[in-house]
């Protein structure tokens, strides 16, 4: 493996300064100019990272308890608006029974309209009844279709809606709403309108100040945003995983820190909360250039005044050089004259014993450099011999790293001889992905002696990618290291193999998805991550209803293709992070890393009504499955995946023997 080698222009300023006829005066002069350069580069590189983080941690400080704050206060006024709700609708089953009395009684409750823009109540079928203010059209719409309506039937608790246009008003909304019950049944909705476009909660947003670029934002978890200080961007959708990880994952639930671009394309820090009554989540952004404008003020009058020093000091230190260098120009020009051949000693005519013991070792490294290079020459001419006959790519290296022989077999492997100065540029050569591991392990290799043994990809020059088998040590004659001797092997074949069989192993033939090999692994991964960090997961096992009359009807490849069918719409609900899984026959499980109840019970839901519309035909019959599905979360106390399987199982048996088509928490 070679070392990094100098680029064109770092060579060309060093053989400036290293080429003959310049002077010990100039190298030394040049020495000092570096080494008061380095310093203070060194003192300012430290002081802008001292101060570049201690900048940075103050606005971290900051935008944390702004991030909080925000949320906190959104999370306020979210449950005291539900609170409102709950109160009114209690109001109303105490006092209205048909829509006239509805709406009067929601005329009394005119001050709720501080909280919203506007007030309306929906029987058990969704059909609103009353509505204040009046707007014409609204009372006798609709709401069945609505996701809001679907949830608070089946859930019956406290929700907030994702936005959307009203029917009525035209405008962007939110509905806040809550349940009514009649005697434990649910009797319909009582809602809260906010209108987005005119702040409702989010006007305290507008009077945040964080400098001159900074700003607040919230979007809703499905990826829209609901306040943003260009109104423009209100309900369009949050920039993409690919644009921003961080805000992909604030959808998820995640709340934290992090360094991103903004839509502008500047770097910004951020800071996300969750205001998880309303499955909302906001954002803090502060941009990188505001937070680093100050410290970039003071750093360049530093640099003036540097600067204004370094033009008084470089006359004087040139100065005092030319006096110390005066007596060694003599001795500098003759080992000039040896280096170059033009001399075989150094015959120096001096009183100065300093010098004369210079010249004297001087004479004996020439005679043991030479005698060296004669060495040198035979070992490479046996070498030579060995190596060549060699079918396996051997290369040999020096201490450095730097390429000095590599055999045939090496040559027609990698495509790549070595240059005339005698060096193998590999690096370019070696997967993007592999580089910087493979280049990591070669340093420690050569800073410590320890074999290089690596198995990476290797990008042919024709195009092809190949794996590599690279194992080299280092070769050592008594106490005094020579370099390192290496071989090159592929293995591309046999690493393909591996491969397919790994893949193989965990994975169901039919469906493609984890069979339950790959899926108890992952369970019992979740499950050590659970006790390390307590990070839960949810899991959801499921069997299919009525599966056994397409095969019986239709036949295995009949089965097959619902199967099939039933993998791909998995797929498409769950998220991105999550496991699916066959387990054999019509058993299905999903296993939700990081996951909550919450978010297992919105997802099982999607499943069971995507399945549900799967559809099958032969022999001129449609045939439809619908699933059992059990939902089970780790718990304090599971020491072993078999006790989550069997809750997990044991809810699924439950959806099945009440009725089917059925959701069970275990």
């Amino acid at each position: 493996m070679p070392s990094v080698p100098p680029s064109p222009r770092s060579r060309t300023s060093l053989a400036f300064f290293l080429r003959p006829r310049a002077s010990l005066y100039g190298r030394l002069l040049f020495g000092l100019t570096l080494t008061w350069v380095v310093l203070v580069s060194l003192l300012m590189t430290l002081g802008w990272y001292s101060g570049k983080n201690l900048v940075w941690e103050s606005n971290l400080v900051h935008l944390r308890y702004e991030a909080r704050l925000i949320a906190d206060d959104l999370t306020h006024q979210v449950e005291m608006r539900f609170s409102s709700l709950e109160r009114l609708a209690e109001q109303l089953e105490e006092a209205a029974h048909g829509p006239a009395d509805l709406a009067e009684e929601l005329r009394h409750n005119d001050a709720l309209l501080g909280l919203f823009d506007g007030l309306v109540v929906a029987d058990a079928e969704g059909l609103i009844q009353a509505d204040w203010p009046v707007v014409e059209g609204r009372a006798g719409l609709s709401t069945a279709s609505t996701e809001y309506f679907r949830f608070l039937r089946h859930l019956q608790r406290p929700y907030v809606s994702e936005p959307f246009i009203g029917r009525a008003s035209e405008v962007p909304l939110v509905m806040m709403l809550v349940p009514r019950m009649r005697d434990g049944d649910f009797a319909g909705f009582v809602g809260g309108l906010v209108d987005i476009a005119r702040g409702g909660p989010f006007n305290r947003l507008r009077r945040i100040r964080l400098g001159e670029g900074g700003y607040a934002a919230v979007a809703t978890a499905s990826g829209r945003v609901l306040y943003h200080p260009d109104d423009s961007l209100v309900l369009a959708p949050v920039p993409d995983a690919d644009f921003n990880p961080w805000i992909d994952l604030a959808r998820d639930g995640w709340e934290g820190e992090a360094v991103a671009p903004l839509l502008s394309g500047d770097m910004a820090l951020q800071a996300y909360r969750q205001i998880w009554p309303a499955d909302w989540f906001v954002g803090v952004f502060l941009p990188e250039q505001q937070i680093e404008t100050p410290l970039v003020a003071l750093f360049r009058r530093l640099m003036i005044v540097g600067l204004a020093i370094a033009l008084i000091l470089l006359p004087v230190m040139g100065w005092l050089s030319w006096r110390t260098l005066r007596p060694l120009r003599s001795l500098e020009r003759q080992i000039e004259a040896v280096s170059e051949g033009r001399r075989s000693s150094v015959e120096l005519d001096t009183r100065m014993t300093e010098l004369s013991r210079v010249a004297d070792t001087v004479n004996r490294v020439e005679a043991e450099r030479s005698q060296a290079l004669s060495r040198l020459r035979d070992r490479e001419v046996f070498l030579d011999a060995v190596l060549a006959s060699s079918p396996v790519g051997m290369f040999v290296t020096d201490n450095q790293g730097h390429v000095s022989y590599m055999n045939s077999a090496l040559i027609d492997l990698t495509g790549q001889a070595l240059s005339q100065g005698g060096e193998a540029d590999w690096i370019r050569l070696i997967h993007p992905e592999d580089r910087q591991s493979a280049l990591d392990l070669w340093r420690h290799s050569l800073g410590t002696g320890n074999d290089f043994l690596r198995q990476f990809r290797l990008v042919h020059p024709d195009g092809r990618t190949l794996w590599v088998e690279v194992h080299a040590g280092r070769v050592d004659s008594g106490d005094e290291a020579l370099g390192f001797v290496g071989t090159f092997k592929d293995i591309t074949e046999h690493h393909h193999e591996q491969a397919t069989r790994r893949w193989e192993a965990e994975h169901d033939p039919l469906t493609g998805l984890l069979n339950r090999r790959g899926f108890e692994r992952r369970l019992d991964e979740a499950l050590v991550e659970w006790q390390k960090t307590g990070t839960s997961s949810a899991l959801m096992l499921f069997d299919l209803d009525h599966f056994k009359p397409i095969n019986d009807q239709g036949g295995h490849a009949l089965g097959d293709e619902m199967l099939r069918s039933i993998a791909k719409v998995i797929n498409e609900v769950v998220r991105r992070s999550d496991h699916t899984i066959r387990q054999g026959g019509d058993e299905f499980a999903v296993l939700m890393p990081s996951g909550t109840p919450a978010q297992a019970e919105t997802v099982a839901e999607a499943l069971r009504e995507a399945i549900g519309e799967i559809v099958v035909s032969w022999a001129g019959k449609d045939y439809r499955v619908t699933i059992s599905l059990g939902i089970t979360a780790l718990r304090p106390g599971d020491t072993d995946i078999a006790q989550v399987i069997a809750r997990a199982d044991a809810a699924s048996y439950r959806a099945k023997s009440g009725g089917r088509n059925r959701i069970e928490k275990g």
